[in-house]
């Protein structure tokens, strides 16, 4: 949701405490002192206020321990920081895919490994710009996996299975992508991309990401060209 005022999470209203609380931020987890929360219980630290899309996604993916990218790509997706379409959704696909594929590994190495995978990815989704997918036939969501394949398999242009699997993993999204039918709706492309890529993982990466099965998109009241129920997360009801 684009919260432009109250609780930048929720849009709640802000409770201003007479006693600070001890709590953590929402996006980065680092504990501090308020005296300022929504009443739904949110709290965002200062540094996290001031931060763009692109360094609240990475910092948001570096501190979270979930595992589920539908959760994490929504609540990123609901930060007034991110934009209703925007070149951050090519971003927001590999690092929660990161975030959530390293988690599940867990231990010691795949925390150095997250970190360093979102700085590339971070890197390689720049190069993505917006409006990739009517340009260049080509959505920077489905990019925006093969990207996530290409880090954790250690594909290059000379690679033999993981330059495979890296370009099936963005055709396999990209074509679920595609034959959900235009207008773009980013929201609706991340949720594509996410479900598909979580499959592929399971099947050529015998690793199992859990997730919700069930999506209901709660941002299409922002988005003028929805599909409604046309389109496979819709609810009116959210």
């Amino acid at each position: 949701m684009d919260h432009k005022t109250d609780c930048l999470v929720c849009g709640k209203e802000l409770d201003y405490l007479f006693t600070p609380v001890q709590t953590n931020c929402f996006y980065c987890r680092e504990k501090a002192e308020t005296d300022v929360m929504c009443s739904g219980g949110h709290f965002v630290c200062d540094a996290c206020h001031r931060l763009g899309a692109m360094d609240l996604i990475y910092r948001y993916c570096i501190r979270t321990s979930k595992h589920d990218p539908i959760v994490m790509a929504t609540e990123l997706m609901r930060s007034k920081k991110v934009a209703m379409h925007g070149p951050e959704h090519h971003f927001i696909v590999p690092a929660v895919l990161i975030t959530a594929y390293y988690n599940t590994l867990g231990g010691i190495t795949s925390i150095s490994e997250k970190e360093k995978k979102l700085r590339e990815a971070l890197r390689r989704s720049e190069k993505v710009p917006g409006g990739f997918c009517g340009f260049y036939g080509a959505c920077g969501a489905a990019i925006g996996t093969g990207i996530f394949i290409s880090l954790v398999t250690g594909a290059t242009p000379l690679a033999r299975q993981e330059w495979m699997l890296s370009n099936m993993m963005t055709s396999r999204s990209l074509s679920c992508i595609a034959h959900s039918g235009g207008p773009r709706c980013c929201k609706r492309d991340t949720y594509i991309a996410l479900v598909e890529a979580v499959a592929f993982i399971e099947e050529n990466l015998n690793v199992k990401i859990e997730i919700d099965p069930v999506i209901h998109c709660c941002f299409h009241s922002l988005n003028r060209e929805c599909l409604k129920s046309a389109c496979p997360f819709y609810d009116e009801q959210v």
